[in-house]
């Protein structure tokens, strides 16, 4: 008899994707699996990829602290809490799993409500708010390794990395150029700015793409929903005559063929996109989003320099970044030593203790549930 697991991912593509990975895993041991993500668009395009992933779009909001802002979450997170209710009296779970964000707090109360065991997954090197205030009633958190949490039980505690959906690979970089239209030859950047902190390093790309242009280095540059901008694809000759090409494109379903395409990787210091980037071995200059909660992002990337796998580049200091990219990506022998470190790292990433440990919970609770029946 198989068991239902509800996880709570919705929101943002760094909660999003680790919650399809756990899902297509547990589906593969024969659990049924509902994900509650949120109303935003960028979650109903993911899951478009997913078709036998069964979701559910649920109400809540992130907390925003001004009068209003605080109000609109309380709503938001009351509609939520009825919402979990609903669901959880209809089809009562073996557990609810959340990685985090405002798709967590209702649900997670309402699971508190009915007894049914909650389970947290923090990937960030600062735990957020979401499980900082939700660990305290968890049967099971699971944290990057060296990362605590006050207060929390050492019975609860795990250490594990944060699932990586299966088709994020390395694939073959000459094929994978070849499908997203830039030439064999040369060296390839991709630059990747997420949903909100995407305009800063659009517009450094922007300005930069001459001095690339010349270097002979192409430009794969992911803009984000609602940024695009004028000529998305550039064609030009580099200095010696070869040729290069910029695509700045909103969205990019196919992020395996991204990172394989690419020599490095500039981005935000997202755990999701770290632990990608990692998964196909591609160093990452990390420029950490200023504004993100607890500056979490910046812990994340001066993680990341330190055990060597990658540069770390604040926000503050972007106009340095196209010398230092420049400079990196004509260094084979520096790239070659950050993809050693970056294999060393990927121990550290290793997630697969969380899907058995939630398989041995869910046989737990069926032998319990037959001897109930006996």
């Amino acid at each position: 008899m198989s068991k239902t697991f509800v996880i709570a991912c919705g929101g943002t593509g760094g909660h999003l994707s680790p919650g399809i990975a756990l899902a297509e895993r547990l589906t593969g041991l024969g659990h049924r699996c509902v994900l509650i993500v949120s109303r935003k668009k960028i979650d109903v395009r993911l899951l478009e990829k997913y078709p036998h992933i069964e979701f559910l779009r649920a109400p809540g909001g992130a907390l925003v602290f001004s009068p209003a802002g605080i109000l609109k979450f309380v709503a938001s997170q009351f509609s939520a809490v009825i919402f979990a209710l609903g669901f959880l009296l209809k089809d009562r779970p073996v557990a609810f799993v959340s990685f985090g964000g405002f798709m967590t707090l209702g649900m997670a109360l309402a699971c508190r409500a009915l007894f049914v065991p909650v389970i947290l997954h923090e990937a960030n090197r600062i735990p957020g708010k979401a499980v900082r205030w939700i660990s305290r009633i968890a049967t099971r958190v699971y944290l990057p390794p060296g990362v605590r949490v006050a207060g929390l039980s050492p019975l609860a505690f795990r250490s594990a990395g944060l699932p990586v959906r299966s088709e994020i690979r390395p694939l073959k970089k000459a094929a994978c150029r070849a499908r997203l239209g830039f030439p064999e030859e040369g060296k390839l950047v991709a630059v990747f700015g997420g949903s909100q902190g995407a305009k800063p390093l659009n517009d450094w790309m922007l300005s930069a793409w001459d001095k690339f242009a010349a270097a002979g280095v192409s430009v794969l540059c992911v803009t984000g929903p609602g940024k695009d901008v004028a000529e998305p694809v550039r064609e030009r000759l580099s200095a010696a005559g070869t040729p290069v090409v910029a695509r700045f494109i909103p969205f990019c379903d196919e992020m395996a063929e991204a990172l394989s395409a690419a020599d490095i990787v500039v981005s935000r210091a997202g755990a999701g996109t770290i632990a990608e980037s990692i998964a196909c071995r591609v160093p990452s200059v990390l420029v950490p989003y200023p504004f993100a909660a607890d500056d979490h992002q910046t812990a994340n990337a001066k993680y990341y320099q330190e055990k060597g796998a990658g540069l770390f580049v604040p926000q503050t200091e972007i106009d340095s970044l196209t010398g230092i990219v420049l400079d990196l990506v004509a260094d084979d022998a520096l790239l070659a030593r950050f993809r050693d470190e970056i294999d060393k790292l990927s121990l550290e990433y290793v997630w697969e203790n969380v899907v058995s440990d939630l398989d041995q919970y869910a046989t737990k609770q069926r032998k319990i549930f037959r001897s109930e029946q006996a």
